[in-house]
C-alpha cells in the first residue's frame, strides 16, 4: 500500500498527501475572533491555525465540506481558496465559484476519484437550518481509500458510506461533538460515535480532526483519543507536523 501522509493545522483543516497530491481540508487560516450571527450563536474561535494559508505550499485540490460556517470556512479561508480547485456541495457550487456534487456523484481529479458521500450535521432535518454538508471518498489505483467525513454527526450515515465502500483503508474523521443552543444535538460526532464509525467502517487507520480551537465543540481532543485508547485505530497527528501512516 502506498503512502498517505497527514499534517494537522487545526480545526477541521488537514493537508492529506494522497496518490501525489496535497489535498486541503476545510480552509480555517483566521486568528483567534468572534463571528457575530444576528440570528444564532456567534462562533468563537479561540486558537489561530498551526501553519498560515501563505506557507502551505501547493494544494492540487481543496475538499470543502460546506460553506456556511466560520468553523469550516473562515475569512482568510475563503479568500485563499479563490480561482483554486474546490469540490464541495451543490449549494456551495451555487454560491461560490467551485465545483459542487450531489451526495454519491464523481468526478476525477487527476488520477484520483473522488465520490461526494452523505454527511448530516446534526439531527435528521437540521438541513433547514444549518446548510447541506458533504463528505468525500478517494480512490485511485494501487492506493488507499480515504473516507473524509466533513461535519457529519449521524452513524448511519456511516453505515451507508461503508455499504457502498467496504474497503476503507483510512477514515479522517470530524468530530468534537459541536454543539450551538439553538439546537439540543450533537451537530458532529462524539468521540464515542466517532469510535463506532470506525468500526462501522471496519477498523481502518483514523485522522481525528474538528475537536479544538473553536468554543462550540463541545468534547476535546484529548477526550478523543481517550475514546480511541486500546483500538490502536487513532493516529498521533501533532499540529504542523507531517505524520506519514
Amino acid at each position: 500500500m502506498s503512502r498517505f501522509a497527514v499534517t494537522y493545522i487545526g480545526g477541521p483543516t488537514a493537508v492529506l498527501e494522497y496518490a501525489g497530491m496535497r489535498i486541503l481540508t476545510d480552509p480555517t487560516f483566521d486568528d483567534p475572533q468572534t463571528y457575530p450571527d444576528p440570528d444564532g450563536t456567534p462562533l468563537v474561535k479561540t486558537r489561530g491555525p498551526a501553519i498560515d494559508a501563505a506557507d502551505l505550499g501547493r494544494i492540487d485540490l481543496v475538499l470543502l465540506s460546506h460553506h456556511e460556517h466560520e468553523d469550516n470556512l473562515d475569512t482568510t479561508g475563503a479568500e485563499w481558496l479563490v480561482g483554486r480547485p474546490v469540490l464541495s456541495t451543490v449549494e456551495a457550487g451555487r454560491d461560490l465559484d467551485v465545483t459542487g456534487l450531489a451526495p454519491w456523484q464523481k468526478t476525477t481529479v487527476g488520477h484520483v476519484t473522488v465520490t461526494a458521500v452523505p454527511a448530516l450535521h446534526g439531527p435528521v432535518g437540521c438541513e433547514e437550518y444549518l446548510g447541506t454538508v458533504t463528505g468525500f471518498v478517494l480512490q485511485c489505483e494501487e492506493e488507499p481509500n480515504v473516507y473524509v467525513s466533513g461535519d457529519n454527526a449521524s452513524l448511519d450515515v456511516v453505515r451507508s458510506i461503508a455499504a457502498e465502500f467496504p474497503a476503507i483503508d483510512y477514515a479522517v474523521i470530524f468530530a468534537g461533538a459541536a454543539r450551538v443552543p439553538e439546537i439540543d444535538a450533537d451537530l458532529t460526532l462524539t468521540s464515542a460515535d466517532a469510535v463506532e464509525a470506525a468500526h462501522i467502517l471496519g477498523d481502518p487507520q483514523v485522522v481525528g480532526l474538528h475537536t479544538e480551537d473553536w468554543e462550540h465543540f463541545s468534547e476535546s481532543r484529548a477526550q478523543l483519543e481517550a475514546a480511541f485508547a486500546g483500538t490502536g485505530l487513532l493516529a498521533t497527528t501533532p499540529r504542523g507536523l507531517k505524520v506519514d501512516l
